[in-house]
C-alpha cells in the first residue's frame, strides 16, 4: 500500500468513517448536507496531498485550505447530529479523528509559519 503522511492517514480514517455513517443518513439530508460534506472531505484530502509535494513556502495556502475544509466538515457533522440525522455514537466516532487531524494540520501550519517568518529569513 502507498505511504502517506500521518495527517493524510488520519484524514483518510475520518473519511472512511464518514462513508460508513453517510449510508445511514436519511435521503433528504444525504443528498444535501451529505453530498456537501463528502465534497469537503475530498477537497481536504486533495489539499493535503498537494501540500505534501510542494516547497515549504508553497505549502501554507494548501494547508490552510485543508484546515478550512475540515473545519466545515466538523460544522456539517454537527448540523447532522443536531438535526438527529446521526446519533451520538456516530458523531463522536467521526469527531475524534477530525479533531486530531485539525490539531495535526494546525501544528503543520504553525511550524511552516515559523520557518517562513521574516525573522527567520533575516537569520539566513
Amino acid at each position: 500500500p502507498p505511504r502517506f503522511l500521518p495527517v493524510q492517514e488520519k484524514t483518510i480514517v475520518a473519511y472512511k468513517i464518514w462513508l460508513e455513517i453517510s449510508k445511514d443518513i436519511p435521503k433528504l439530508a444525504r443528498y444535501s448536507v451529505g453530498i456537501k460534506t463528502d465534497s469537503l472531505f475530498v477537497d481536504a484530502i486533495e489539499s493535503i496531498a498537494v501540500a505534501s509535494f510542494l516547497s515549504k513556502a508553497e505549502k501554507i495556502p494548501w494547508i490552510r485550505r485543508a484546515i478550512m475544509k475540515l473545519d466545515t466538515v466538523k460544522v456539517m457533522a454537527y448540523v447532522l447530529w443536531e438535526s438527529k440525522h446521526i446519533d451520538d455514537k456516530k458523531y463522536l466516532r467521526l469527531s475524534e479523528p477530525l479533531d486530531e487531524t485539525g490539531r495535526m494540520l494546525g501544528g503543520w501550519n504553525g511550524q511552516l509559519m515559523k520557518q517562513n517568518s521574516p525573522a527567520k529569513a533575516g537569520e539566513k
